[in-house]
């Protein structure tokens, strides 16, 4: 079993997995939120969307409510809200915790891998980056600051395709 295949809710509750969701694209899951001060990387997660869906790649988004309470909507709010405010076209699952007792299982197994400084464990906020193969391995993690067009994601993106 891998990632793909952990059972997931998207926003509109239908029952699915990543590998149902997304085909055997690479996938950049992200944790979300619409009143964040990291909100503007949408527009950069929607950039990635366009340059690289076309080669076999989804951003996935996790709107997430554990910090400070920055994504208080319900689902059809936080759908009008990236729809309208940032053009998103890219998958969206339900509001997940992604830390703590209740944290999803996807994240359960996300949280394993390292960053860049060799770190694993708890999402520090929201608009922590992971990257996953199209075989269903988490190839990278970008914390929150870490820009959706940094060149060591888009890298990261490109060596997956």
């Amino acid at each position: 079993m891998t990632i793909r295949d952990i059972p997931v809710r998207t926003l509109s509750d239908e029952s699915t997995t990543l590998g149902e969701l997304a085909g055997d694209k690479a996938l950049l899951v992200v944790n979300v939120a619409s009143k964040c001060g990291l909100t503007p990387q949408y527009t950069g997660l929607v950039e990635l969307q366009q340059t690289y869906g076309p080669r076999g790649f989804s951003v996935v988004g996790v709107p997430c409510n554990q910090f400070m309470g920055q994504e208080p909507g319900t689902a059809e709010e936080i759908e009008q809200f990236c729809s309208t405010t940032y053009g998103v076209d890219f998958p969206l699952l339900e509001k997940s915790e992604v830390n703590g007792e209740g944290r999803h299982p996807l994240y359960r197994e996300l949280v394993r891998t390292t960053d860049a400084e060799g770190e694993a464990g708890d999402i520090q906020w929201n608009f922590e980056k992971f990257l996953v193969d199209r075989d269903g391995k988490v190839v990278g993690r970008f914390r929150p600051r870490t820009e959706p067009k940094d060149p060591a994601v888009v890298s990261a993106i490109e060596s997956v395709l």
